[in-house]
């Protein structure tokens, strides 16, 4: 005879071991650890206390949310981010346009600060969502250059800044061969996209586009 006793029902079972399968009770204490290990997970999804700033936006819950659900996966890229900030702040477009939301993130990590500056859209969640994206690009390439992963400029393709529009967060590169590649603004590693000038020299990643041939890790010479 087996006594099973359930802290949560407080009652004793009692169940015959001949006709008793026990494969049901492996599987509970299976649920269980799982549980306890998830919840343990979801304790350090954030190990950083982040600094979330909004300038003339209204204090949003569902904002905050968001960008410390952004920050906690950045942390799966990078475990040595020291601080993180994000400001987030709502402007007027020219010719009253209607409102436009930019979202500024800087991360500390030894020795070097990523920012990632003023990512602009009308939806305040798509410019949350690609400050952060670059971001994401910003650690992968820090986290390679501390590995010794990433090559020398002179193996990658090369080229000059043809067109830049700003307002539109996107540019063209003429490369060595002479041909036309687009860019946009999350792909721009360094300097930031908005201090990045026609004329100037690049190295870049070249990838297929869904439009065809598109730079990607664009970094000024």
């Amino acid at each position: 005879m087996i006594i099973l006793r359930d802290r949560t029902v407080k009652q004793q079972v009692c169940i015959d071991h001949r006709s008793f399968d026990y494969s049901g009770i492996f599987c509970y204490f299976l649920v269980k650890r799982r549980e306890r290990k998830m919840r343990g997970w979801r304790n350090d999804t954030m190990k950083i206390t982040p600094q979330i700033t909004l300038k003339n936006v209204p204090h949003s819950e569902a904002v905050e949310a968001k960008i410390r659900e952004k920050i906690g996966k950045l942390e799966q890229f990078s475990d040595r981010i020291m601080s993180c900030r994000v400001t987030v702040e709502e402007s007027q477009r020219r010719q009253h346009q209607g409102k436009l939301f930019s979202v500024r993130v800087d991360i500390t990590v030894p020795g070097k600060e990523l920012v990632v500056n003023r990512m602009e859209n009308e939806d305040l969640y798509v410019a949350v969502r690609d400050a952060f994206d670059a971001a994401k690009r910003q650690l992968e390439e820090h986290a390679r250059k501390r590995r010794g992963d990433v090559k020398a400029h002179a193996e990658s393709p090369r080229g000059k800044v043809a067109k830049i529009f700003p307002f539109d967060g996107y540019g063209f590169i003429v490369t060595n061969d002479g041909r036309e590649i687009y860019f946009h603004r999350n792909s721009v590693i360094e300097p930031t996209f908005d201090r990045l000038e026609e004329g100037a020299e690049v190295a870049f990643l070249e990838e297929q586009g869904k439009e065809g041939p598109q730079a990607v890790r664009v970094a000024a010479r």
